[in-house]
């Protein structure tokens, strides 16, 4: 059993349900960080078997310390389980003074499962705005697209850069549309892309002692504004993924769900 100490807690697990991702900044030591930077320059990652368990990969690594870091291994348990497997990574690059940004999109959106994969991204050097960083869309992660039919947008509201410090790691649904970001400056920007899948049930895997918090609901109902009129469907869409992770069928944020399962089974009696 995973220490409690290190993974996510509900509150933390409705965020995620509500935007999509969590970001947790300068999680990663400056040494590790350096070591895993030199390893992406080198072109030394191993690439094994898409559905290779990821406890047996990148062994005696960097990159493999850094995902058995305690942190992230209690983030990792809280989504996607113990024993996930790898599904891919990349190593992404921006080369310096290029000045064109990528197209939203989203990665492999192939199935309407409530299971889901997660992708960490994790940056091991310092990334200000001026050397982009990926752009996400928060509470986009429900709009299941193929791959880039969002490609015409430039910007939405509330978009969000990953500008951040050295060693900063996201981790977002498998979902998220996002983007990279023109490289302005004259040094080669990296980012390390990892995405598991899950083998576990995923049924309150995170640590439950907040599950009552009366937060969980206003998180939940989290107004993005991109979507414009169209809050009700993400809030509905959260309540069925918040069933999902809980197990609690009854759950409803503001009745809004509730009220879309009422089928009487009979017609009223007319009065006689």
């Amino acid at each position: 059993m995973p220490e409690p100490d290190h993974l996510l807690d509900s509150l933390q697990m409705a965020r995620f349900a509500a935007d999509g991702f969590l970001r947790f900044d300068e999680l990663v030591p400056r040494e590790l960080n350096e070591a895993a930077y030199e390893q992406m320059v080198a072109n030394e990652v191993e690439r094994p078997p898409a559905g290779t368990p990821l406890s047996s990969m990148w062994t005696d690594t960097p990159l493999g310390e850094v995902f058995r870091l305690p942190a992230i291994q209690g983030i990792k348990n809280s989504l996607v389980g113990t024993d996930p497997l790898y599904d891919h990574h990349a190593v992404h690059t921006v080369g310096a003074n290029h000045l064109q940004g990528q197209a939203w999109h989203a990665d492999a959106i192939i199935d309407i499962r409530q299971h889901f994969d997660i992708q960490f991204f994790y940056f091991s050097h310092e990334t200000p705005r001026e050397m982009g960083g990926t752009m996400i869309l928060p509470g986009s992660h429900f709009r299941r697209i193929s791959e880039s039919d969002i490609g015409r947008y430039q910007n939405f509201r509330g978009q969000l850069p990953m500008v951040c410090k050295a060693g900063t790691v996201m981790v977002a649904h498998h979902g998220i549309w996002h983007c990279a970001q023109p490289n302005r400056t004259d040094q080669r920007r990296y980012m390390f892309k990892l995405r598991l899948n899950p083998t576990a049930r995923q049924l309150r895997l995170w640590n439950t002692e907040d599950l009552g918090d009366p937060k969980i609901s206003g998180i939940l109902g989290t107004n993005h504004e991109w979507y414009g009129n169209e809050s009700r469907l993400e809030v509905v869409n959260r309540i069925k993924f918040w069933r999902f992770l809980t197990g609690d069928e009854d759950f409803d944020v503001g009745y809004w769900l509730s009220r879309l399962e009422n089928e009487p089974d009979t017609p009223q009696q007319q009065a006689a």
